[in-house]
């Protein structure tokens, strides 16, 4: 056997230092140092893991609880050992109880002593029947357990000591920056032009799904196509190809053109009402014919197209069987057209198209000589005549090179081997669609060749807030920090310790706003820089299944993963409603990235948990309000201003109205109909209500008159739409010019909330009447009853599920929807609390992400998904999966932060004191003024 290290025999955590007789002066020096501060944690019962992770107190609470009492009996055990059972209880309480030098170093190592004898002298086995092993492998099997498990936690908390929420932000802070450089030094080398990008680059998500490189594609309808094309004309010039380009191109304004005719002569197009003119005209070589019609375009007194799409190869090769004399000639009269169509391109838009590969196997006998070499050789020939016509600025003809890609993975689906098929023409003229209408029309989903929005006068003055803000709070922070280094504690000279002069003061409400202002800028700059700056890059959407289900089960398994006991044992308990909020949340980020709206069964289920969050809200205020009789306006402030203070701050950095974010201002009106349901006179509450039983039929009455006000408010638009059209209320519930998108979001959901409000005076009652059993552990009924409640719950949620999943239109569903979600909400309750074993622990997992849940579902729109909602930021291209986990781990930590600074601003801004907070809203009310004020200024000299 060889000997241990010197380092091993000092280390009572490694096996050979177990081993190895320990010598007085080692026993002297007490616990090894890596393991002191365990032991002094263990002492101290200290329950810190999670704290550190943002999860207060739950995660590693059972895990030192074990620890603890492993620790006394290992200590209790190897006193009994040596005969001295009482003396080591006393030293195991000493060592458990006092790890301070207080307690005594004496008694401290005694313990350690003891407990390191307990398990060199112990006979280790696997289990209690199992005979007795050899040294080396009892030691393995038991003693190493032992010590591995103290390792493992020692080495837990040290990563929770060094790798903690706010560790995980300043790692954030710290990859934001360099993705920004990087993406800087990318655009100033690579160039700024997305339209580049459009015509040159890409990629297939699926199989008619093409994905241009860092910006996203919009698909034009009819009538935007119609919009953006009124008085234009434009031009095709070219061969068949150019034909097929054609043909496509004027589908996107009329599906319903065919194409017949003479295919060897001009073809025209127009379209009378929306005074759209579209023309091919027939040039299949690059001759004197093409340049005389290219010419006549260049005089003064000719009306000029204004867009040109020009494109001819594969007919010279297969007239002069690919020979090389026939490439001079092209190169030859490309060169006398290139002058022509420079100038040309100074007014108007100018394209050259370069040639397609084809497929050689289904080429016919007369157009073998077309070749993939030759057709090569003449692309080369276009790109550098055209692109060195002009000596000293960059050529103002566009190299349309994209249509190689597409052909080169569609290519095989030819007919003839030459031509492409209809799919792949049509993302040629969607593209060509993009590249001139994305600049007049500026689709949100079409960032391809849109400039970056300018500023407006609100988000100027925004920026010179938050600018403001962050030099008060720097210049505040310099001056603290001066003032704390002339107060640093001095040594005193005789004893050689330390003296402090003064105790720090607290943090003033001062400083807090201004740090909260100044973390708050820093984060609206990464919005800003998401998603309208174009610093980031932006792609489109494509969903497939296992893009949707494989990170569901992934978040439920680290969700069953990690859970705890509950705090209490009620229906409901919050513990159980943070978990609720949170899975729920994350699986509708999951399906808003994947884009699995247009799964219909996928869609149908989202909308229940859309449904179960405003049930929450009906059930949560109801359940306050009744309960705690607080009706007063600091409450009200305080739940308004958490609903809504990122929603403003958002709609005033990134330039979009109230209604955009439609969440919030649903949940924002059903509270305050819930408040004043049960505000307005008589009130009612619990306490009244139980001296009285007619109070509750009161109640009732209440809960019945606004059950009529919203099924007359769902069946009468424009009742509703008078109402939310009033001024200011237009001004918050309008979008695109109308209040239909806030209609449709109401009624979509319209009796949910009523339900949640009615659940929860339904519980309260039977809670109140001691018909509910909720100890721990227990049912929440007698056997029977909760046995059949718990088989009517499972099979009406499945037939929930069943019926959502064999839905076939969006508009019936969106129809039932309102009246049969509460059957699957109200299911998921009762298998979620009426076994006692259920309702007893919960997800924390889950329940960390619930409690900011509100924050991650705003802040997805711009920095996780992009244009607003409709695509997905790309902070690392070219690596799906990586861009992912980066953005995602961003996009918490900056949700998690706006969580935090949300919450210590309310402190502030809503104070307790009512005089101080009518002063506050005096001021809150002036400035939602000057912000009208300046939004109307803002509509009109847009307009």
């Amino acid at each position: 056997m060889s000997l241990p290290s010197p380092a091993a025999a000092r280390d009572p955590v490694t096996p050979e230092g177990r081993l190895e007789p320990m010598t007085p002066e080692l026993w002297e020096s007490g616990p090894p140092l890596q393991a002191q501060p365990l032991l002094r944690r263990e002492a101290k019962g200290e329950e810190e893991e999670g704290e550190e992770t943002g999860v207060q107190g739950t995660w590693g609470t059972r895990a030192a609880e074990q620890r603890r009492r492993g620790l006394g009996e290992a200590a209790e055990a190897a006193a009994a050992e040596e005969g001295q059972v009482e003396a080591g209880g006393a030293a195991a309480a000493a060592a458990a109880g006092s790890g301070s030098p207080a307690g005594g170093a004496g008694d401290s190592r005694e313990c350690w002593r003891r407990l390191l004898a307990w398990l060199r002298r112990r006979q280790p086995q696997c289990c209690p029947c199992a005979a007795p092993l050899s040294r080396s492998a009892a030691h393995c099997c038991h003693g190493g357990t032992k010590m591995a498990a103290l390792a493992y936690n020692l080495g837990k908390r040290e990563i929770n000591h060094y790798f903690s929420v706010r560790s995980a932000k300043v790692l954030a802070l710290v990859a934001v920056l360099l993705l920004a450089v990087c993406h800087l030094a990318s655009r100033r080398y690579r160039g700024n032009d997305s339209c580049e990008y459009l015509l040159s680059s890409g990629r297939f998500l699926g199989e008619k799904v093409w994905q241009p490189h860092s910006c996203m594609m919009h698909k034009y309808k009819i009538s935007e196509a119609k919009n953006c094309l009124v008085d234009k004309h434009i031009a095709f010039i070219g061969d068949s190809r150019i034909r097929q380009l054609f043909y496509s191109f004027v589908k996107i304004i009329n599906p319903q053109f065919k194409e017949e005719g003479n295919k060897h002569e001009n073809i025209p197009f127009e379209d009378k009402i929306a005074s759209v003119k579209v023309d091919f005209l027939w040039h299949p070589e690059v001759n004197g014919s093409m340049k005389q019609c290219i010419k006549v375009w260049t005089e003064d007194s000719v009306a000029k197209p204004h867009v040109i799409v020009a494109g001819a190869a594969t007919w010279s090769i297969k007239i002069h069987n690919g020979s090389n004399e026939a490439l001079s000639q092209y190169k030859m009269n490309i060169t006398s057209i290139a002058p022509l169509l420079e100038k040309l391109a100074k007014t108007s838009d100018v394209y050259w198209v370069l040639q397609d590969p084809v497929y050689e196997d289904l080429l016919s006998e007369n157009r073998k000589m077309i070749t993939n070499e030759k057709i090569d050789a003449y692309n080369e020939a276009a790109v550098s005549i055209l692109n060195s016509s002009t000596r000293n600025s960059k050529s103002n003809v566009k190299m349309f090179s994209v249509s190689k890609l597409i052909a080169q993975e569609t290519i095989m689906e030819s007919l003839d081997g030459l031509h492409l098929p209809e799919s792949s023409r049509e993302t040629s003229a969607m593209i060509l669609m993009n590249v001139y209408c994305n600049k007049i029309l500026k689709p949100v989903d079409g960032s391809c060749c849109q400039p970056r929005p300018p500023l407006t006068l609100i988000q100027k003055l925004a920026a010179c807030f938050f600018t403001l803000s962050i030099i008060g709070y720097l210049i505040f922070y310099i001056i603290h920090r001066n003032a704390h280094r002339k107060n640093k504690p001095c040594t005193d000279l005789e004893s050689g310790e330390e003296k402090k002069n003064i105790i720090n003061p607290p943090v003033s409400p001062l400083e807090i706003l201004l740090q909260s202002f100044c973390k708050l800028g820093l984060i609206m700059a990464y919005f800003y820089m998401c998603d309208r700056a174009n610093l980031f890059m932006k792609e489109n959407k494509f969903y497939t299944h296992s893009t949707f289900f494989i990170p569901i089960i992934y978040i439920l398994v680290l969700g069953v993963f990690y859970n705890e006991n509950t705090k209490e044992t009620k229906v409901l308990n919050r513990e159980q409603t943070d978990e609720w909020k949170g899975w729920m949340q994350l699986v509708i980020l999951i399906y808003h990235i994947s884009g699995a709206s247009t799964f219909l069964p996928v869609y149908m289920h989202i909308r229940v948990l859309v449904a179960a969050y405003l049930f929450q809200t009906g059930y949560g205020h109801f359940s306050y309000f009744w309960i705690k009789g607080d009706f007063g306006i600091h409450r009200v402030c305080q739940v308004l201003f958490r609903l809504n203070f990122l929603v403003v701050v958002l709609c005033i950095v990134m330039d979009r109205p109230y209604q955009f974010y439609y969440f919030v201002p649903l949940v924002t009106v059903w509270f305050m109909v819930i408040y004043v349901t049960l505000a307005l006179w008589p009130q009612i509450i619990q306490k009244k209500a139980n001296g009285n039983c007619f109070w509750h039929f009161g109640l009732l009455l209440k809960l019945a008159f606004l059950l009529l006000c919203i099924c007359f408010l769902a069946y009468s638009q424009g009742a509703f739409e008078k109402i939310f059209s009033l001024w200011p209320l237009s001004k918050c519930f309008e979008l695109k010019g109308n209040v239909y998108e806030w209609w449709f979001r109401w009624r979509l959901d319209r009796y949910v909330v009523f339900h949640g409000m009615l659940f929860a005076f339904i519980y309260l009652a039977l809670q109140k009447r001691q018909i509910l059993s909720e100890g721990k552990g227990e049912p929440l009924f007698s056997n029977k009853v909760s046995n059949f409640l718990l088989f009517i719950s499972v099979v009406s949620f499945l037939t929930y599920s069943i019926w959502a999943s064999s839905c076939k239109n969006k508009a019936e569903c969106n129809e039932l929807h309102p009246s049969v979600s509460v059957v699957q909400i109200l299911s998921f309750i009762l298998i979620r609390n009426i076994p006692g074993y259920a309702r007893s622990v919960y997800s924390s997992f889950f329940a960390w992400f619930g409690r900011i849940s509100l924050e991650l579902f705003i802040c997805q729109y711009h920095i996780w998904l992009a244009a607003d909602t409709r695509g997905i930021l790309v902070l690392i291209p070219g690596n799906p999966m990586l861009n992912i986990i980066v953005s995602t781990f961003i996009f918490v930590c900056v949700a998690h932060e706006i969580s935090q600074i949300t919450n210590d601003l309310a402190q502030i801004i809503i104070p307790k004191d009512n005089s101080s907070l009518l002063k506050r809203l005096v001021c809150i009310a002036a400035f939602f003024c000057g912000l009208l004020i300046l939004s109307s200024i803002q509509d009109k000299s847009r307009h």
